[in-house]
């Protein structure tokens, strides 16, 4: 049977005690401003690790997205399953005015994705072409900037290729390139000339890409509209705003965001973020014996003013409650401090994208072969404050323990006698 000192109090009790810690931590503001600031700087630097790792990685995501795909693809779900041009969109300009309603897509444009045969007096190259709109197709896409040499499309009788395409084909601006597909209506052909060079610095990209103007696609295609519109969404939002159109189509219509038009990447970026979990965890240790360390060394240095405290009258148990007290208020006012500075750091840091030259300049060399935007956002999710509660939580769990023990196995003449 538990004795009464060793009872926990209760009542009015808990509620004396719980006032005395919390003036107590101001009598000695030094003290307990160091451990507030050892527990804000580990809160903030659990948030800021998981935002740098999740908003780095979505980065990679959107990058390669706008070069390959879209952030947002309206399309089919037959187109989806199976990219044939005779599942296109029946209504483009409607799917537009739809998609644009939502207050995050800042711009759509059509697109003919078909595959073709391209032919140089030399040799042949199967690639899979795009027709766009050459007047909007930057809103949705970066290849209009990854053109190195030459220029965008500028109308019909044009085309665009990836470097790695035209150096197999042997092609040269200003050289004519034919270009053969197998449409509804049966075999179609082109002559179309070479106005410009696309170098992303991206396999995918550069061994791969045609772009021709819309209305040549849909001569060689027979398809009246487009195989899809793609939407510009700010990165982070791809997949709201594609259930919130989803919300408002009709029929076999739907909106994919690009984690579902690049699936294969999808899974290795995941597959990713699941590897910095072990570094998550370690970083949380470092963090967690911080704080452990902090709070008990904090209270052992008291051990004096405790035994003038027992020696007054109150005994060891309900100063061990006196104890743990201190340390959860503390701890309390330093995760809510860090939570603040870290969502703070990471929301400065969108805004100033101060982190794009830093990874760049830093990554650029180890991620060769996928693309690597300049613009790089830190992530914002509400599961960084969970995983700072849980780490700060263990820790001032650990760290209330020890000094609790020792409190209640206090010898009041013994401790007031320590230096």
């Amino acid at each position: 049977m538990t004795s009464p000192s060793r009872r926990p109090p209760r009542g009015n009790g808990a509620a004396s005690l719980a006032r005395l810690a919390w003036r107590n931590l101001w009598r000695q503001r030094r003290r307990t401003l160091l451990l507030v600031v050892v527990v804000a700087y580990a809160t903030l630097a659990i948030v800021f690790f998981w935002g740098f790792t999740d908003g780095f990685l979505d980065s990679i995501m959107n990058a390669q997205g706008r070069l390959v795909a879209a952030p947002v693809l309206v399309t089919t779900e037959h187109y989806h399953g199976d990219p044939d041009p005779a599942n296109a969109l029946n209504d483009p300009p409607a799917v537009e005015r739809l998609a644009l309603e939502d207050p995050r897509v800042h711009g759509a444009a059509p697109r003919i994705d078909f595959g073709a045969l391209l032919r140089s007096p030399y040799t042949m190259e199967g690639v899979l072409a795009r027709g766009v709109d050459p007047t909007r197709e930057g809103q949705v896409s970066d290849l209009p900037a990854s053109i190195s040499e030459g220029r965008m499309l500028a109308g019909p009788g044009e085309i665009v290729l990836g470097r790695g395409v035209a150096q197999r084909l042997d092609a040269r601006l200003g050289e004519r390139v034919a270009i053969d597909v197998s449409a509804m209506a049966g075999p179609q052909a082109l002559g179309l000339r070479l106005v410009g060079l696309i170098d992303a610095g991206t396999p995918a990209v550069d061994d791969s890409t045609a772009l021709i103007d819309l209305a040549d696609a849909r001569t060689l295609t027979g398809v009246t509209g487009a195989t899809g519109v793609a939407l510009d969404v700010p990165l982070g939002q791809e997949t709201a705003a594609a259930q919130a159109i989803n919300a408002r189509l009709n029929g076999t219509v739907r909106a994919y965001p690009v984690s579902e038009l690049l699936g294969a990447l999808q899974r290795g970026l995941a597959a990713e973020r699941i590897q910095m979990i072990p570094m998550g965890l370690l970083f949380s240790l470092f963090a967690a014996v911080a704080v452990t360390t902090t709070v008990v060394v904090s209270v052992l240095e008291r051990m004096r003013e405790f035994g003038v405290i027992v020696s007054l009258g109150l005994d060891q148990a309900r100063l061990a409650w006196l104890v743990t007290f201190e340390s959860v208020f503390s701890t309390a006012l330093g995760w809510l401090a860090g939570l603040v500075l870290g969502y703070g750091l990471l929301w400065v840091l969108n805004l100033t994208n101060a982190l794009g030259a830093f990874v760049t300049g830093f990554y650029g060399d180890l991620l060769q072969g996928l693309a690597l935007t300049d613009q790089i956002s830190a992530g914002m999710r509400p599961e960084y404050a969970l995983f700072a509660s849980i780490t700060i939580a263990l820790a001032a769990l650990f760290s209330a323990l020890a000094p609790a023990r020792r409190v209640r196995r206090l010898n009041p003449a013994a401790a007031m006698r320590t230096e």
